[in-house]
């Protein structure tokens, strides 16, 4: 088979077992999932991590996760002393998979020495799962979206 005849994915090789698995191994180091997370908040108790939303006090105002620290990027530096134990680890989110806020709120975070993961998918899907959330009004939530949680099944069974 020629390169030419070698279809888009399959055009660079996959990676070997051994790189893969690395790969994905330190993915999960980084990285949480929407699902895992309200999973360890629901359980009860001290979920042994902090949630932190570092979005605009609009968008917190518009719907939040229970329970998470407010405290938008741009004052991390700031503010991230007198609001976070450097002994617990922070989970950042921001509004969704196509926000890169919770990423630079990671950064800015680890910079200051805290151990930090992003979670995947943010405040949008925390919500398109039909988890609880607050807004200034009060508590609130939506139907679960059908294409983010099977209506036949509790979980993706990811």
């Amino acid at each position: 088979m020629t390169t030419d005849t070698v279809n888009p994915v399959l055009r660079v090789a996959p990676a070997a077992p051994a790189e893969a698995a690395a790969y994905f191994r330190a993915s999960l180091v980084f990285h949480a999932d929407v699902s895992d997370v309200a999973a360890a908040l629901a359980a009860g108790g001290d979920p042994g991590f902090v949630v932190l939303d570092s979005r605009s006090t609009d968008a917190w105002d518009q719907g939040h996760i229970p329970g998470a620290v407010h405290l938008p990027t741009a004052l991390i530096p700031e503010q991230a002393e007198r609001l976070l134990d450097k002994n617990v680890p922070v989970v950042t989110y921001c509004w969704g998979p196509g926000c890169n806020g919770a990423t630079r709120a990671a950064l800015a975070l680890a910079e200051l020495g805290y151990r930090v993961k992003e979670m995947l998918g943010g405040f949008e899907y925390w919500a398109r799962e039909g988890f609880a959330y607050e807004t200034w009004e009060g508590s609130e939530q939506r139907d679960a979206d059908p294409l983010t949680v099977p209506v036949e099944a509790e979980n993706c069974g990811c």
